[in-house]
C-alpha cells in the first residue's frame, strides 16, 4: 500500500476532502504535527506523496518558528529529487521558497470566497474542475512563480494562485480542500484575524453555506484527478 504524509501546522486547517481521495486511491495516511512531531525523522524521499497544508504564520518566519528550517530543508530535498508533493497555502509558499522564488506580503488580504482565472494551463489540468466554482482564499502573503512551473490560476489580488512542475509537484495558494463542515472550526481559529481585516464572520459563514457544497465536489475531483496522475507518472 502506498504511503501519503500530510504535515499539519493548525489541527482545524486539515485534509478535508483531499484525505477520502487518497483512501480511495489506496493510500495510507500519516499526520505530522509541525512544531510538536519531530520533522527530522521524515525521510525526504521515502514516502510516496507529501502534502504540506496551510497555516497563519509566514514561510520566512524561521526566527519566530524553528521548525521551518527543518520543514523547508524537508521540501528542498523532496523536490530537488522529483518527489510527488502537494502544497495548499502555506504549503504552496514553503514548495516556492524552496524552488527558488521569493514569498512576500500580497497587496491586500485574501479572505473570502471568489472563483479563479484559469489558464490555458490550468484547463487542461485537474484544475478543470473548479472552472466557475467559488473557491476559499484565506491568505496575506503571496509568491513569485519558481522557476520551470506553469502557472494554472490566478484572482485580481493573487495572480500565482496555482503552479504545477511535471504531474508530480503542485502547488495551490487557495483551500480547494476545504469541507464546509469544518468552516466553524476556522472562523474560531482565525477569529483575531479576520476581526482586525474587519471581515464579518456572519457574511463568511453564510458565503461558505452557499458555495462550500459544490467546492467539496468539485475539490474531490481536483484530487482524485490529480492523485490518478501520479499513477501514470
Amino acid at each position: 500500500m502506498r504511503t501519503a504524509v500530510a504535515i499539519r501546522h493548525v489541527a482545524f486547517e486539515g485534509l478535508g476532502v483531499i484525505e477520502p481521495a487518497l483512501r480511495a486511491a489506496g493510500y495510507t495516511v500519516g499526520v505530522y504535527d509541525a512544531g510538536v512531531d519531530a520533522l527530522g525523522s521524515l525521510d525526504p524521499v521515502e514516502t510516496e506523496l507529501l502534502i504540506v497544508l496551510g497555516g497563519p504564520i509566514g514561510a520566512d518566519q524561521e526566527d519566530r518558528y524553528p521548525f521551518l528550517r527543518a520543514e523547508q530543508d524537508l521540501l528542498s530535498r523532496r523536490l530537488q529529487a522529483g518527489r510527488p508533493t502537494l502544497g495548499i497555502c502555506l504549503g504552496a509558499q514553503l514548495m516556492a521558497r524552496a524552488l527558488g522564488a521569493e514569498v512576500y506580503p500580497g497587496p491586500a488580504k485574501e479572505i473570502g470566497w471568489s472563483r479563479l482565472d484559469l489558464t490555458a494551463e490550468g484547463q487542461a489540468s485537474p484544475l478543470a474542475h473548479l472552472d466557475g466554482v467559488p473557491v476559499l482564499h484565506w491568505h496575506g502573503d503571496t509568491f513569485d512563480l519558481p522557476p520551470g512551473a506553469v502557472r494554472l490560476a490566478g484572482t485580481e489580488i493573487c495572480p500565482n494562485q496555482a503552479f504545477a512542475i511535471g504531474r508530480d509537484v503542485l502547488g495551490l495558494q487557495f483551500h480547494g480542500e476545504v469541507d464546509v463542515q469544518d468552516i466553524e472550526r476556522w472562523l474560531i481559529g482565525h477569529a483575531a484575524e479576520i476581526a482586525a481585516a474587519g471581515i464579518d464572520p456572519n457574511a463568511l459563514r453564510a458565503d461558505s453555506r452557499r458555495h462550500g457544497e459544490a467546492l467539496k465536489r468539485a475539490g474531490a475531483r481536483v484530487f482524485r484527478d490529480w492523485l490518478a496522475g501520479l499513477d501514470r507518472s
